[in-house]
């Protein structure tokens, strides 16, 4: 295959994982692709234990009073609210479904946070029945909050404050719904507890998120005066993962172009797949930093109110915490290769928004092969679903391999626990979903099993 400049491909390798590198050395992988016959997600639970562990230990450094809820939207797989109730990390919901699977693998319902827009009825009155925290979005939820509260028990609240650096943004009170809101509790005497404030920014960047801290602390002020309790704050999420090296991401972002993908393909953005600051680093920064107006860093401000940090990470507890494995069913070959595997990027989400998983899928030869393709040289392909649909591509970028894929062999995209699973999964074609397989480790080889979530 005759392979110009531009089409040899542009690689972006994720960071080394020693755990999955075990994993691609062995025959795990093969055996359970030959038993589901068909794509499988591998979830690693004891990564999301070191995850949470991290915030926590940031948390403690800082001397800050905090509470750690995953987000569970970030993938539906049970095994992290297994561990969650485990651990006594809380679950941020955001239907019935959610709270449910949360309330039914162990998690109480103190330590779950309801968050989302304009709540179902159901989701609401189970959510006050289990004392769960309820974040307010509008005046009219908090009317139906307020009303369940009299008929049931005092329900558990937060306001949702609009960012200001946010005007058009769909969530949250703005200065006048927020003031009128907290009359509003005040009125509600017995029917509410107003417990605090909680926003939600787009984006990884760190000083708005402790700008906006600051401002709800000086809220909590202005609650307490009216004799709300007002004693936490949540700031949500947006901790960035760190997927690859520094150098390999400036050499993307800065050679890429349409040539390195198929059918020339442009994208209007891609997530920041490298970030100098990610993860439990990143709440380190946050509390270090000080919010504008401000003589201290927010840790010390959070201390001097007595005021309670609630954080809701999601694809931050997931990092390096599980992979997708897809099998290879076809190779074509023009001026660079077109693989097809035995799924479809339903299962990689990305595609889906108009932007492209980066990180690079690690070919993991059949029986046989392993030591016949040291030395053969890149071949530049992109990557397709089974599906008939021209738009069904997993990688549209060419991606370097070191040699030839082959019918048979496994293409595994690492570190995709994150969004990345479930969040726009489809049996299209009837094709089945991906199942989830939790590896278990402990004794002297992993072990295996199903994910037991009952839609996985």
């Amino acid at each position: 295959m005759a392979v110009t400049t531009a089409a040899a491909g542009l690689s972006l390798p994720a960071h080394d994982d020693p755990q999955l590198t075990a994993l691609l050395g062995g025959d795990l992988l093969h055996e359970l692709s030959y038993a589901f016959g068909g794509p499988f997600h591998v979830l690693l639970p004891d990564r999301f234990d070191a995850n949470t562990a991290a915030f926590r230990a940031v948390l403690d450094e800082a001397g800050t009073d905090g509470h750690l809820h995953y987000a569970k939207k970030a993938n539906k797989a049970a095994a992290w609210i297994e561990r969650c109730a485990v651990s006594g990390t809380g679950v941020d919901v955001a239907s019935a479904g959610e709270l449910r699977e949360a309330l039914g693998h162990g998690v109480r319902g103190e330590n779950i946070v309801v968050t989302g827009p304009a709540k179902a009825g159901e989701l609401l009155r189970t959510a006050v029945l289990q004392g769960s925290l309820i974040a307010v979005d509008a005046p009219d939820e908090l009317e139906r909050v307020i009303g369940l509260g009299a008929a049931l028990r005092p329900a558990r609240l937060l306001l949702r404050r609009r960012p200001p650096a946010q005007p058009d943004s769909r969530f949250g009170l703005d200065d006048r719904e927020l003031a009128a809101a907290l009359l509003r509790c005040r009125d509600a005497a017995g029917a509410v507890r107003m417990e605090g404030f909680s926003f939600h920014l787009s984006g990884y960047a760190v000083q708005p998120r402790a700008d906006l801290a600051g401002e709800l602390l000086g809220h909590c002020r202005r609650a307490r005066e009216l004799g709300l309790p007002a004693d936490r704050i949540s700031i949500g999420g947006g901790f960035a993962v760190d997927y690859v090296p520094a150098d390999a991401w400036d050499r993307f972002t800065r050679e890429q172009r349409p040539e390195h993908f198929h059918a020339d393909k442009t994208f209007a953005d891609f997530y920041p797949y490298h970030s100098p600051t990610a993860g439990a680093d990143a709440l380190r920064a946050v509390l270090a930093a000080r919010p504008a107006g401000a003589s201290e860093p927010l840790a010390a401000l959070l201390r001097a109110a007595g005021v309670r940090l609630l954080l809701e990470p999601g694809r931050a507890l997931l990092d390096g915490a599980g992979c997708t494995v897809f099998r290879v069913q076809g190779v074509k070959e023009r001026e660079y290769g077109i693989v097809t595997v035995d799924g479809t990027s339903l299962s990689l989400s990305e595609q889906w928004f108009n932007s492209e998983f980066l990180p690079d899928p690690v070919l993991v030869p059949g029986a046989g092969r392993s030591e016949r393709i040291g030395g053969q040289g890149p071949f530049p392909a992109c990557v397709g679903g089974a599906s008939c649909l021209e738009s069904d591509m997993l990688t549209w970028r060419k991606v370097g391999f070191p040699a030839r894929p082959a019918i048979g062999d496994l293409l595994v995209y690492p570190n995709t626990a994150g969004y990345q699973m479930d969040s726009n999964e489809s049996p299209f074609h009837d094709l089945p979903l991906p199942p989830k397989v939790v590896i278990d480790r402990g004794g002297d080889r992993p072990r295996w099993r199903l994910d037991r979530h009952p839609s996985s």
